[in-house]
């Protein structure tokens, strides 16, 4: 009788697991989820965009890029060379802008991504959260000594980029002005929203030409130059594992012998709790609006001047320790689980690839990597005399040549340094804007 007790209970522990192939397969996780799972899930949402039943909201929005993000991010982080070089990032970005190059993106898809994408702008929400969790849950020395610092190499950059790009364009046989105003200063100009479209404007405005004409003559060198910028992330990522003592492992400011480094670098986040993470919400919607409000009164960029609210907060420490912690932990489930899935929807809306391909040459491509390797190589030189690390103010640099906040999401995560953010948007943001409005005074001057 025992024995036969002990033999059904075995087999009732047994039938609980399954059977082995389908534990192994609960093992394989597809973003946040187990591969069966995910196959269930998605099956669905294929077979519903496939009839484009899709509904075009929010919701037809998360299901489209969750889809595809966790997908793409899982196979880019499987690949055995791909894989050290930013291969989730590449892949999430680029395959979907493929996609819709070839036509293999309905119409109905690509209207709920927009939804989402574009309407409800999630990515200004992603990178609020990221910027308010990662400047709360930073280190405040370290978050004022990195501000200040990353300002003088980007301005060196800049100037030295822009030298080196259009001489090496005269060199290759292309006008100077053409190269200076059209290939050189787009890259640098802090993305398509906020740097090309103003931009176009301002070229518009002087020269009389159409703003959507030069708009397509300036979008591809911002997208060419955002490639060659996360491709150089991913060499210096994997360069900063090679040289430790280049890399500061995502800590931008080298600390002091009298300093604690434990104390500075140190997670004390505490443990998840949905009522802080809720906190963490609206005070990143809060600095968002903050940065808004400003920019309204000063005219200066709203993100740039959201970092600034947010490093003050921090520096006189008002904001209670529990709200810190909130924003950390937010930032550690949007980064976690948004990262490739944003990227994915950018790569449908935003990665327009019809234009890059119109505008190849080997002289354009000559151009765009100069100017993108100089400001990183910039970045590199600049912070041995401003006691940070190389590797992190290099990677920083990159995004000079990013495309906005797309850009620093796709270098940023490339290199596994979410962390980054807040001095990632001061030097696209604040980078850019610089740009855009010199650029523009002297066309003015020259035209």
């Amino acid at each position: 009788m025992e024995k036969h007790l002990e033999t059904n209970t075995a087999r009732s522990a047994e039938k609980e697991k399954g059977s082995p192939l389908l534990a192994k397969w609960m093992e394989i996780k597809v973003g946040s989820v187990p591969l069966p799972v995910y196959l269930s899930l998605s099956a669905v949402i294929v077979a519903t965009g496939l009839l484009q039943q899709l509904p075009v909201n929010m919701l037809g929005g998360f299901a489209v890029i969750l889809t595809l993000g966790w997908l793409l991010g899982t196979i880019g982080a499987n690949i055995p060379f791909l894989k050290n070089f930013g291969g989730p990032a590449i892949l999430s970005l680029l395959v979907p802008s493929i996609m819709v190059f070839f036509n293999l993106v309905n119409q109905n898809i690509i209207d709920s991504a927009d939804m989402l994408m574009k309407q409800a702008n999630f990515l200004y929400f992603y990178i609020a959260c990221l910027v308010c969790g990662s400047i709360l849950g930073m280190n405040r020395k370290i978050l004022v000594q990195g501000l200040m610092r990353m300002i003088i190499p980007m301005m060196i950059g800049m100037i030295c980029a822009m030298g080196v790009g259009t001489l090496v364009g005269v060199l290759l046989g292309l006008d100077w002005q053409h190269t200076l105003f059209f290939i050189v200063t787009p890259v640098l100009a802090g993305g398509i929203g906020e740097g090309i479209l103003p931009l176009s404007l301002g070229y518009s405005a002087i020269t009389g030409l159409g703003s959507d004409q030069l708009v397509a003559q300036l979008i591809p060198a911002t997208i060419i130059g955002n490639f060659f910028a996360i491709m150089c992330t991913a060499l210096l990522s994997r360069w900063g594992e090679k040289r430790p003592d280049l890399s500061g492992g995502g800590q931008l400011v080298k600390m002091k012998q009298g300093d604690d480094m434990a104390d500075a670098l140190k997670d004390d986040s505490g443990a998840f709790d949905v009522k802080k993470m809720g906190a963490g919400v609206l005070t990143a919607c809060t600095l968002f609006i903050a940065g808004g409000l400003l920019q309204h009164l000063t005219g200066f960029p709203g993100p740039v001047l959201m970092i600034v609210v947010a490093a003050l907060l921090k520096y006189i420490n008002i904001v209670p320790k529990e709200t810190q912690q909130g924003s950390k932990q937010l930032y550690k489930f949007i980064s976690g689980n948004f990262t490739f899935p944003l990227m994915a929807g950018l790569g449908l809306l935003y990665i327009p690839l019809k234009d890059v391909v119109g505008a190849l040459s080997i002289q354009y491509f000559l151009v765009v990597i100069s100017v993108v390797f100089t400001v990183i190589a910039t970045g590199f030189v600049v912070s041995r005399f401003m006691n940070m690390y190389p590797i992190e103010a290099a990677i920083i640099s990159a995004c000079q040549s990013g495309m906005g906040g797309t850009g620093d999401v796709a270098i940023l995560s490339t290199a596994n340094r979410m962390n980054l953010m807040p001095f990632a948007q001061v030097a696209t943001r604040l980078g850019g804007a610089i740009t855009v409005i010199t650029m523009t005074a002297i066309l003015r001057m020259i035209f």
